[in-house]
């Protein structure tokens, strides 16, 4: 992947589209070009993931940002419906890179039990606090396997940042049906995250 020199400018919609088109149409090269385009957006959501790390962490926010293209150049071409598409897509790569870490740490160091979290505080967990990010995880994936779109809205909302309109536009959905999913997927997420607080936390 080629880092481009200049990062100050934003990228213009029009050529990104044209790329997300090449791309689903099988050209990998697009990617490499599509990432240039879009890389201060994506180091922007890494730094994002990273903010609470302590200082000297060994992942740092443009080696995520590199480990998420390895693994989108891995995946097959999807079509992506626009800009908002793809960055949900890599938020979500980004976030099942540190979750696939903090279950190691986890491993490698039993500790506590998750604290009481709420869904709007999610995304921002630090990778330091492994427990927390499984027991995310580990809801989200319960949810899913109940339905499976209330989770992906989820997941595009909370860690993709995606807005609804942007869901309702990728999903082909009424955005007040996406809005009416996402209120009873965050109900019953909170809920899950609540019951899975350590009984001290939860005092």
């Amino acid at each position: 992947m080629k880092v481009p020199d200049n990062t100050s400018r934003l990228p213009q919609e029009q050529p990104i589209t044209a790329l997300l088109h090449e791309f689903a149409s099988g050209d990998k090269t697009a990617l490499d070009r599509l990432v240039s385009l879009l890389y201060p957006e994506l180091r922007r959501l890494a730094r994002s993931y990273m903010r609470n790390e302590r200082p000297g962490h060994t992942l740092q926010p443009t080696a995520l940002v590199h480990e998420a293209y390895a693994r989108l150049v891995k995946q097959e071409q999807p079509d992506y419906g626009s800009r908002a598409h793809f960055m949900g897509v890599a938020a979500q790569v980004m976030r099942q890179i540190l979750i696939d870490r903090a279950r190691t740490r986890n491993a490698e160091k039993r500790g506590g039990g998750a604290a009481n979290l709420s869904l709007e505080m999610a995304a921002g967990v630090p990778v330091s606090e492994p427990s927390t990010i499984i027991a995310i995880d580990d809801a989200l994936g319960q949810l899913a396997r109940n339905d499976s779109l209330k989770a992906r809205l989820i997941e595009m909302r909370f860690f993709g940042g995606m807005t609804a309109e942007e869901s309702a536009e990728v999903l082909k959905l009424p955005v007040t049906e996406v809005r009416r999913h996402l209120r009873l997927g965050q109900a019953w997420l909170q809920r899950a995250l609540d019951q899975q607080a350590t009984p001290d936390e939860k005092a």
